[in-house]
């Protein structure tokens, strides 16, 4: 039994560290396509990229995670960026008052909170 429990966590180790790996990877070459002549650019962009991507793996909000890889699929950074964004305008759009407006608003755009708050403010104000 506890050979079967080494095997299966050393298993689960080389997988996970093959798909670090392979994430590092990715991101390095997206920095590498950024800026290929500027190798300060290229680790500045790299970090960036990691943080977010690290970042994006312990957000909460399903629906707007989904919302942010959609648009960005290839960008943590503005993954990020999108989710900040798209969490606040939810945040904001869960305590307006004006009914009429954010109805329409959500209407318009049922699936992005920013352009829905954009809306409201229009209308509402």
């Amino acid at each position: 039994m506890r050979k079967l429990l080494f095997l299966v966590v050393a298993l689960l180790l080389s997988f996970n560290l093959a798909l670090a790996s392979s994430i590092e990877s990715e991101i390095r070459e997206f920095s590498k396509r950024e800026y290929p002549n500027d190798y300060a650019m290229q680790k500045y962009t790299y970090d960036k990229q990691l943080a977010a991507k690290r970042y994006m793996q312990t957000v909460g909000d399903i629906e707007i995670k989904k919302f942010s890889i959609r648009e960005y699929p290839y960008d943590y950074a503005m993954q990020k960026y999108t989710y900040d964004k798209q969490l606040s305008a939810k945040r904001y759009m869960g305590s307006v008052s004006n009914r009429g407006a954010k109805n329409k608003a959500i209407r318009e755009y049922p699936y992005d909170y920013s352009m829905q708050k954009y809306t409201y403010d229009k209308l509402a104000y």
